[in-house]
């Protein structure tokens, strides 16, 4: 894409210092991690995502959603970052107050090129107990250089915690459950002091993360949105780039930095 609106967006992009990129469903999807109630295949098309992702789910068959999720693992460790996670690493390492948000709970940012990402939604690679929260350890799924395990299809019986017994859960938030509060403390004190925030591949419906770009807005930072549809937060953005993550966002690191490598 070339035009204004992308020469505006990377103008606003080589003036910050302090940006937020703030990312949704949309940014995985590309590298083909399906989005939460699309992420369905074989015997798991039987049931509703919505119906599993809840601790009385867990607590009533702990097998069944333990096995749902390592499905999920498993997949997502079949997929690879796309352009649009190496754009947003070479912001940072442009901008190195950069800090990254997001709603995802895979581990995609972080074999992009971005070391720590502030996970508001948890991650399928961090599990911990379901009685006293003690982190717990995934068994090894990969040899060195082996091909990616096929996912999971089935239950499958949760391992113990190594410190009280009782079964370890994924390490995701459930609904019904709030969000992390040092997660969240951390996004909104980030998006409270940017200069720039930048959403991408975010529905801005799932709430209280869709409030991130609104508090940005609200303090005076100009507020980019990637996306290939409209969302709720069209009418609050400085720009509104409409396409993909994985093109728009290396378009937009060369119309801030011709010299930079997007990836």
């Amino acid at each position: 894409m070339t035009g204004p609106e992308l020469a505006e967006a990377g103008r606003l992009l080589a003036a910050a210092r302090r940006p937020v990129v703030f990312t949704g469903a949309g940014m995985s999807a590309e590298s083909g991690v399906p989005t939460f109630r699309d992420a369905q295949t074989g015997l798991w098309q039987r049931y509703d995502p919505q119906e599993l992702a809840t601790p009385a789910a867990f607590r009533a068959d702990p097998a069944l959603v333990w096995g749902w999720y390592e499905a999920r693992r498993h997949g997502v460790l079949r997929a690879r970052p796309n352009p649009g996670h190496r754009a947003v690493a070479a912001i940072q390492a442009r901008l190195p107050e950069t800090v990254v948000i997001t709603q995802n709970v895979d581990d995609l940012h972080e074999r992009g090129g971005v070391p720590a990402p502030v996970r508001l939604h948890g991650s399928l690679f961090a599990p911990r107990c379901s009685a006293c929260a003690r982190p717990a350890s995934l068994p090894s799924d990969l040899p060195p250089s082996a091909d990616p395990p096929e996912p999971h299809d089935g239950p499958l019986d949760p391992p113990a915690c190594g410190g009280c017994g009782a079964p370890v859960r994924p390490g995701v938030v459930w609904f019904g459950e709030a969000l992390p509060s040092a997660a969240l403390d951390a996004a909104v004190e980030a998006a409270s002091g940017c200069d720039l925030l930048l959403t991408v591949g975010t529905s801005a419906l799932v709430h209280p993360a869709a409030e991130i770009p609104l508090v940005a807005a609200r303090l005076g930072a100009p507020v980019v949105q990637v996306n290939p549809v409209p969302t709720p937060l069209d009418a609050i953005c400085a720009v509104n780039l409409r396409g993909p993550a994985g093109e728009m966002l290396p378009a937009l690191v060369r119309a801030a930095w011709p010299d930079a490598d997007a990836g």
